[in-house]
């Protein structure tokens, strides 16, 4: 049967000769499909030409062109009911995108939430927690951190806690998504109107600011502020939001969180505060240091009032209770000290807290640090006389433990650390790098140099003792610190092998490659790196780490990296090196250090006598010393040779007497033994004169002395730990003065 009805026939040719070949584009736009590209439907045109009596010529009879019949005799563009379809397509095709294009936005909104404002940052302490620091024999040498306890959970606290705190910071808290439109207009009222400065800040964007934010007043923080809110909302329980700003919110006095703050305000837990005690610690969190009752008591007392009073409008309490309500009394625990530290614990904190979880719980490690040793450090220090000058020492393992660290002469007064903060210039102690360079290359101590003065060139330095020789061995120049032969040597060997062995050591500092000047110590390090490069030729593997905690057990992979990312000498490189260092100190230029035992050491003095140096090792110290003048000014008779080689003989003599070396213990977290800090860069007060001179008192090692006379006769009256004792004196008589050391040249 023929599809088509035939009175509705019109063939494709009459079609095309009205001229109407949009008329198929435009049907075929309404979605009947199957036209070819001319616009014409050929299915029932191929169908029709395999009918045997039906004529070649095709025919389209669909009752849906009625209406394209009707109008195909007019000219003109088509109806504009037609053209509706195509306009509603186009809105639906925007609307699809624009919905797309905010969904994309959401989620990278969120994806960027995720990664700035993780919801786990709000479980963390806002500040780092309290960290004690032991020496080696557990004695206390420093605290430092925030006081923080563990979280609260608002299950277990009393309803009047949470309470306080809603009904004075936020009392619609439980009402709204995380920013108050309420609030933020009553607090623009009140800011316009009055004197008083209101803020329209949630617990929810309280809880946004201190944990992800920073207080830095700025439309586009607010902005964030109030971001983070909705996304804590929407993620978080009511509940949830208030332990995490009542477990980190500032309370003053260094106590961060509702748990710190109770136990130090009124000793005892937050699940047992009263109503009192709760109102006081809510009112303190709008001006913590303002408020803090251990210093503005009265202040505190009248701000509860408040928090008492905006508990009644909230229905928390009735005015009866409120009339009962006094401020309590105070009963403060872990009363604050006074800030504690010392050189080595200032240098040591940043490497503890890299030990340390991110948590509230309070801290204990102990350190590499000898109390014995930097007993005897600051006491051998104490005693120079360098006059005005600042003295820095450090004392380590060969395997870079610091066992003893002196920055200064005064903690209090300048606590900046010259043995690991100060850059100066290391004088001859770098030509340790330039000899040690000469016998990697194969020469060897007993190979002759030039030791004549440099007349080519345009660096030209001197022996600063004004001696010249035709040759020297390299022994003997390294011993007596020849200028020009260490210069010469340099050029020998090459600029770039002698910084290659600098590096190789752990000198990081810049070096100048093909400049001779550096053969003599012109580029800046401190005396920490300085040591630990010296530590690496003791030990005989380098580079070394000075750390302030015990190296850790090491696993076989750990010893793998470290054994192929660490260096060494030959056997016969490192005898012939420890060779020249024993002649320095033994019969150069170091003979002031001379020990009885074997010893190894360098003397170094910068230009103009700016920088004085002594580095060596004996026994199981390796030791450094540096005296210089913090503006850089030149030192007054003062060269490596003598004090810092004296200082150093002196440190080393009491350190090495008969006291077998401890290993350090592992920086494992241990309890805090408690008592008061001993902050050990505090010199003791030793040899003061008292009165009229004759009376003098000397306070060492826990003990109190107080020599004087009776009737002519000398009298030592100590007090220490087995009581008060009287004895026969020794006089008055001052300390007999060092024996002089044989003059080092500058440059040596």
């Amino acid at each position: 049967m023929w599809p088509f009805d035939s009175s509705k026939k019109r063939d494709r040719a009459s079609v095309e000769e009205a001229g109407h070949r949009g008329y198929f584009a435009v049907h075929d736009a309404y979605g009947d499909g199957g036209y070819d590209d001319d616009g014409y439907d050929d299915a029932p045109y191929r169908n029709a030409r395999s009918r045997s009596d039906r004529s070649r010529d095709s025919y389209i009879d669909d009752d849906r062109f009625d209406d394209w019949d009707r109008r195909l005799d007019r000219s003109g563009p088509l109806p504009q009911e037609h053209e509706a379809p195509s306009r509603r397509r186009g809105k639906r095709w925007w609307a699809v995108r624009i919905v797309a294009g905010m969904l994309a936005l959401f989620m990278l909104l969120v994806a960027w939430l995720a990664v700035t404002a993780p919801l786990s940052k709000s479980l963390e302490p806002i500040a780092p927690p309290q960290l004690t620091l032991l020496a080696s024999d557990g004695t206390p040498i420093a605290r430092n951190g925030a006081n923080i306890d563990k979280p609260v959970e608002i299950a277990r606290l009393p309803d009047y806690v949470p309470q306080s705190f809603v009904a004075i910071e936020d009392r619609r808290f439980y009402d709204h998504w995380g920013v108050d439109p309420r609030g933020i207009a009553r607090a623009a009222w009140s800011n316009l109107t009055s004197d008083r400065r209101q803020g329209g800040s949630t617990i929810t964007q309280q809880l946004a600011k201190f944990t992800f934010l920073t207080p830095k007043q700025t439309l586009t923080r607010k902005a964030r502020e109030m971001l983070i809110a909705f996304w804590l909302e929407a993620w978080l329980t009511k509940d949830q939001i208030l332990e995490r700003y009542l477990s980190n919110a500032y309370f003053g006095d260094n106590a961060y969180g509702l748990r710190a703050a109770s136990m130090h305000y009124f000793s005892r837990q937050p699940e047992d505060l009263t109503r009192a005690q709760a109102a006081m610690l809510a009112g303190l969190v709008q001006a913590p240091s303002a408020y803090a009752p251990t210093k503005h008591y009265e202040r505190a007392a009248n701000r509860m009032k408040m928090v008492v009073a905006a508990q009644v409008e909230a229905g928390y309490i009735t005015p009866a209770q409120a009339a009962e309500m006094r401020p309590p009394r105070l009963k403060v625990h872990n009363a604050p000290d006074l800030p504690t530290g010392t050189y080595f614990a200032d240098w040591a904190l940043p490497q503890a807290r890299a030990l340390t979880e991110n948590s509230y719980a309070r801290q204990t490690l102990t350190t590499t640090l000898d109390s014995r040793l930097q007993a005897i450090a600051r006491r051998v220090v104490a005693r120079a006389p360098v006059g005005d000058a600042q003295v820095a020492l450090v004392a380590m393992r060969p395997n870079g433990e610091v066992v003893a660290m002196i920055g200064g002469k005064d903690y209090a007064s300048t606590p900046f650390n010259r043995a690991t903060q100060a850059k100066r210039q290391p004088g001859s102690t770098f030509k340790l790098f330039v000899y040690l360079a000469a016998l990697r290359s194969g020469m060897s101590p007993g190979d002759r140099i030039a030791n004549t003065p440099i007349t080519e060139g345009s660096y030209r330095p001197q022996n600063a003792s004004g001696k010249y020789s035709p040759t020297i061995t390299l022994e003997d120049a390294f011993a007596h610190s020849s200028n020009v032969a260490a210069v010469r040597l340099f050029q020998l060997v090459g600029s770039d092998k002698v910084i290659e062995t600098a590096r190789e050591l752990g000198m990081t500092g810049p070096m100048a490659e093909g400049d001779p000047s550096l053969a003599l110590g012109t580029a800046s390090t401190n005396l920490l790196q300085l040591t630990a490069a010296y530590a690496g030729v003791a030990q005989n593997e380098f580079p070394v780490l000075p750390r302030a905690f015990a190296t850790p057990d090491e696993g076989w992979l750990a010893r793998a990296w470290r054994w192929g990312n660490s260096h060494s000498l030959s056997a016969s490189t490192h005898k012939q090196m420890e060779q020249l260092l024993r002649a320095a100190i033994n019969r150069g230029t170091g003979r002031a250090a001379t020990l009885a035992i074997p010893n190894y050491g360098k003397t170094g003095t910068t230009q103009d006598n700016r920088d004085a140096l002594f580095v060596g090792y004996a026994g199981d110290l390796v030791v450094g010393v540096w005296i210089g003048n913090d503006d850089n000014s030149p030192l007054k008779g003062i060269h490596g040779g003598g004090i810092p080689a004296r200082i150093w003989r002196d440190f080393m003599v009491q350190a090495l007497r008969g006291v077998a070396p401890k290993p350090a213990p592992q920086p494992t977290a241990s309890a805090d033994p408690g008592g008061p800090v001993e902050p050990m860069d505090i010199p003791d007060l030793r040899d003061l004169p008292v009165g009229d001179g004759n009376t003098r008192l000397n306070v060492e090692d826990g003990s109190a002395t107080v020599s004087t006379q009776v009737g002519g006769v000398p009298v030592d009256v100590r007090l220490n730990r087995d009581g008060l004792q009287v004895t026969p004196g020794q006089g008055t008589a001052t300390p007999s003065p060092s024996p002089p050391a044989p003059a080092e040249p500058v440059g040596n």
